[in-house]
């Protein structure tokens, strides 16, 4: 159950039984604490009592199986196990590498997935879910009614997020109150039921005395359609176009893409690719250095759809490119752009082919169980979208 550093140096860990909360005032390592967080209790499951306890609540605050579950701050990954043993499709999210090291090996033998993120912005590229589980992660965050507004928008229409929260400590008590978190989910949710769980010792391995309680919010009904906005950056050398290889990003790792990005609020799609070319590859572009070469919706496999933006501009404009992102990118290449590599992500390989038979406008719409990455012969997915002859 971590999260990424806050910034405001205060980190807290999660039960007083592991920490003193009354005393506690630095940041916590969750990657030194990876060896031990299942010595508690409640973090471990490895009590037969424990762990049926926590197979019970979860077997009525989940929907039948199989739904797709995402395990926000998943700790070592006890929860995401009990949920993959119902049958569920489990993704997990937690920063600390050492943590997801421990889950990955709890949940070998599943179909789970464990990524290394921030559960407060997870790195899931626009897929969504039936379930957003969250235990004891919420009240960590800066700005929890943020952090709800953008979990409601990773589910489904008629998903549900559960989540575990608490008060704890006595001299200075720390955590997030039942009244605050209903608060801020009143404008989000169709039905909020709560549940209190300090009278169950069973939970925690024994008797406690704080507040510890459950919410499961269902999403208010169907929201007004939005989309992701991406924008790509196509660097043209002659014939050959820039290429960059992901890395530990969680998603398309291994396979080639344009240096791109996402917009942010209030942010145009110029603006964007300017600060995603200097972020990526460093390029110091100006506005008049770039031309639009191609419009893409595109949906990615059991994600939601989104609008990506590809802009062109020539080698040397802006500097020569370098890796500025070695955790994100192992390696940048030029390849020629009628003989693209096959180890690339699907919609951009769709969209450089689409580009170079000068179509300007395409939709490439994943089916659910299409691979992310290219594969040559397969059903292809971009249709082109003729433009007007005036």
């Amino acid at each position: 159950m971590t999260t990424e550093s806050t910034g405001n140096g205060t980190e807290r860990a999660e039960r007083a039984a592991d920490f003193d909360f009354d005393t506690l005032d630095r940041p916590i390592d969750w990657n030194a604490a990876a060896p031990h967080f299942d010595d508690a209790p409640d973090h471990g499951l490895r009590d037969a009592d424990v762990r049926a306890a926590w197979a019970d609540r979860l077997a009525d605050w989940l929907p039948e199986a199989p739904a797709d579950v995402l395990d926000l701050g998943c700790g070592t990954g006890s929860l995401a196990l009990l949920a993959a043993e119902r049958g569920h499709r489990v993704t997990a999210v937690d920063s600390a590498p050492r943590m997801v090291e421990h889950a990955r090996a709890k949940l070998a033998g599943t179909d789970a997935e464990v990524l290394v993120g921030d559960a407060a912005r997870p790195p899931l590229d626009g897929r969504r879910f039936d379930v957003v589980l969250a235990r004891h992660v919420l009240w960590m965050l800066p700005d929890p009614e943020s952090v709800l507004r953008h979990w409601c928008t990773l589910l489904r229409p008629g998903g549900r997020l559960v989540l575990v929260e608490g008060v704890w400590g006595e001299q200075s008590p720390v955590g997030l109150p039942l009244t605050r978190l209903t608060r801020a989910l009143a404008p989000l949710a169709g039905r909020v039921h709560t549940e209190s769980l300090s009278a169950d010792a069973r939970l925690w391995g024994g008797p406690v005395t704080d507040e510890r309680y459950a919410v499961v919010a269902a999403v208010a009904g169907p929201r007004r359609h939005t989309e992701v906005v991406d924008v790509h950056l196509i660097v043209r050398s002659g014939d050959e176009v820039l290429l960059a290889r992901r890395k530990d990003t969680g998603y398309a790792d291994g396979l080639l893409h344009a240096p791109s990005g996402h917009t942010e609020d209030g942010e145009d799609v110029r603006a964007a690719v300017i600060r995603e070319a200097e972020e990526e590859v460093g390029l110091r572009l100006a506005p008049e250095d770039l031309r639009v070469a191609l419009v893409m919706q595109h949906r990615g496999p059991g994600a939601a759809p989104r609008i990506g933006w590809f802009f062109e501009a020539d080698h040397g404009a802006g500097g020569t490119p370098v890796n500025r992102e070695p955790g994100k990118c192992s390696e940048l290449g030029w390849y020629a752009l009628d003989a693209l590599p096959d180890d690339m992500v699907a919609y951009c390989r769709a969209g450089l082919d689409a580009y170079r038979a000068g179509e300007r406008f395409v939709v490439h719409w994943h089916e659910d169980d299409d691979p992310v990455a290219y594969e040559q012969g397969a059903a292809g997915r971009a249709v082109v979208l003729p433009m007007s002859a005036g």
